[in-house]
């Protein structure tokens, strides 16, 4: 036999067996809040199917709904962190292992706590308190330390904020005051507001010395602060308690790579390019009804945006800076979008109408077009990538 042909059969016997071996799949697990249902759901995709493989109810009282709104997962994975917005007269912020869902410590936040992220430059866990049902004055961030489970510190910001997220290397965390119409930058290593920009008017505001330290206040036993503390930040914004800001930004996200960060227009159906070394908005893309979350691919290509408003997804290509897939949702009430570490999915949860259930929506982001569900308890909205393994 020649060399030739014992090349070519072996290349053969090769094709063969690997053709024989099976397909190893990639698994995605991806927690779900679902906020009329007080439960929160793992939901596996298996890059074909979802399915809910676990409900975890996480209410305390049976009597009444207490709103599982925002949730984290750890960078190590290890723990998922849970704001319970409906507190009386404050909320909780729950922490639980991944895997078993245990519940293993629990703190006392403010009003409304909403969206969280933790910092891996110190490890603090930044949590939104968006008072939904109070006056319209500024609120706060709370900073709490995950391991002890204590609140830190509360830094006064504007009016409704949303949306905490936090730059990749730790050391900047970024929330939008609803109301107020204003982008908030805090220094997660001092815990202090370092710059504003009033999206409105795209003027920069620079907190000053005497601002900052007027922003803390006293918020021992969970006081709010001084009244001259919120003044002193009304008057610092240039922004009254009870302005309602005509762009109404809902979420901020910075770029994984680059010096940006992007902002949902929620009120003038826009998302906001924000320039963070020129610190002021750079571009404007007219997107659907009602943006409200968003989130970016770690490659840094592609900011997938849910259109509440619209109940519908969409796809944009950061470079070319254009919309390149609208995907409507199965039901109304777009909400909440996490992205896989491989850039491959959005992960979307969408509300449900009434007595509807809600969904979890995954759109392959290179397809362009959703390729599976899932259905959840009614009014599913936080949403947080767990793990992927294979």
């Amino acid at each position: 036999m020649t060399t030739r042909k014992m090349k070519h059969i072996l290349t053969l016997c090769t094709v063969l067996l690997l053709g024989s071996l099976p397909v190893l799949s990639q698994e995605y697990y991806i927690y779900v809040t679902a906020e009329s249902e007080d439960e929160v759901a793992v939901v596996k995709f298996d890059g074909e199917k979802a399915e809910t493989i676990k409900r975890i109810p996480v209410g305390v009282w049976p009597a009444e709904i207490e709103g599982p709104h925002g949730i984290t997962v750890a960078p190590d994975g290890k723990h998922w962190y849970l704001s319970m917005a409906h507190g009386n007269p404050f909320g909780y912020l729950y922490k639980f292992e991944t895997g078993t869902d245990e519940k293993v410590g629990e703190t006392t936040l403010g009003l409304f706590p909403a969206s969280m992220q933790m910092s891996e430059a110190n490890g603090m866990l930044f949590v939104v308190n968006f008072n939904l049902h109070g006056d319209m004055v500024p609120s706060t961030i709370s900073v709490v330390d995950p391991e002890s489970m204590t609140e830190l510190e509360q830094v006064t910001v504007g009016t409704m904020p949303h949306g905490s997220r936090i730059t990749p290397d730790g050391m900047h965390q970024y929330s939008v005051g609803m109301m107020s119409g204003e982008l908030f930058e805090i220094n997660t290593l001092t815990m202090e507001v370092s710059r504003i920009l009033n999206l409105d008017t795209n003027e920069a505001i620079e907190p000053t010395d005497k601002d900052a330290h007027a922003m803390h206040g006293d918020h021992s036993g969970h006081d709010m602060g001084s009244q001259n503390a919120m003044s002193s930040m009304s008057e610092m914004s240039g922004m009254a308690s009870h302005h309602h800001s005509p762009t109404k930004p809902t979420w901020v996200m910075p770029h994984p790579q680059k010096p940006l960060a992007y902002v949902a227009g929620n009120g003038s159906d826009e998302i906001l390019e924000i320039d963070l070394e020129e610190w002021k908005i750079v571009d404007r893309f007219k997107g659907g009804a009602g943006p409200y979350n968003l989130d970016i691919t770690p490659d840094g290509s592609k900011l997938v945006v849910s259109y509440k408003s619209d109940g519908s997804t969409g796809v944009w290509d950061l470079k070319k800076k254009k919309e390149i897939d609208r995907i409507e949702n199965i039901r109304k009430v777009t909400h909440g979008v996490a992205m896989s570490p491989d850039s491959r999915y959005a992960f979307v949860s969408v509300e449900g109408i009434g007595g509807e259930p809600g969904t979890m929506e995954v759109i392959d982001l290179k397809k362009g077009k959703r390729v599976a569900y899932a259905e959840l308890g009614k009014q599913a909205g936080g949403i947080a990538f767990w793990k992927m393994v294979k």
